[in-house]
């Protein structure tokens, strides 16, 4: 037969029994009170810690987005650059032909004017040198062949006229 348990042993149950229900009670309330606290607070630091990533990558984004934007201004200024350096070139090259152009010009033009003084200062002088000649030639001649008074009157009009040329050449 079955022995009917005494007090003793239901009361030893039914501390077992509420004894376990409270360690479950006290172990509910001790993690309530001393893990979750803990574990909120790794939620919300991690919370905290993804939020503050997103931050920083969305402001990581806006970075790229603007330096995009610097990079693409910094090629147009390189084009426009580029394309301002080409300008300045050409215009400079075409102002230093063109100086050297009207350079050469004006060199021209006062080769030329050299050359007409140069060429009248040869004629003045073999003109000089041929009356200087054809006088020695016909004071050595005129001697044997002119006598005094012809050789007077060539001398002055060979005179007058050298005077009269020499006066056209100076106006």
């Amino acid at each position: 037969m079955e022995a009917v348990p005494t007090f003793y042993e239901q009361l030893a149950q039914w501390s077992e029994i509420i004894g376990g229900f409270a360690f479950f009670v006290v172990a509910i309330l001790l993690f309530g009170k001393y893990v979750m606290p803990a574990v909120r607070a790794g939620q919300v630091a991690s919370n905290a810690d993804l939020t503050s990533a997103e931050a920083r990558i969305e402001a990581l984004k806006a970075d790229v987005v603007k330096a995009r934007a610097e990079l693409e201004a910094a090629d147009r200024d390189a084009v426009s650059i580029k394309a301002r350096a080409v300008d300045d070139a050409a215009r400079e090259s075409q102002r230093i032909v063109d100086e050297a152009k009207a350079d050469g010009e004006r060199l021209i033009a006062n080769a030329r004017n050299e050359l007409a003084r140069a060429r009248l200062a040869a004629q003045k002088q073999l003109r000089a040198e041929f009356v200087g000649r054809a006088l020695e030639l016909a004071r050595a001649r005129a001697s044997s062949r002119v006598d005094g008074e012809t050789n007077s009157r060539l001398v002055g009009a060979t005179v007058g006229r050298l005077t009269t040329d020499h006066a056209g050449d100076a106006a």
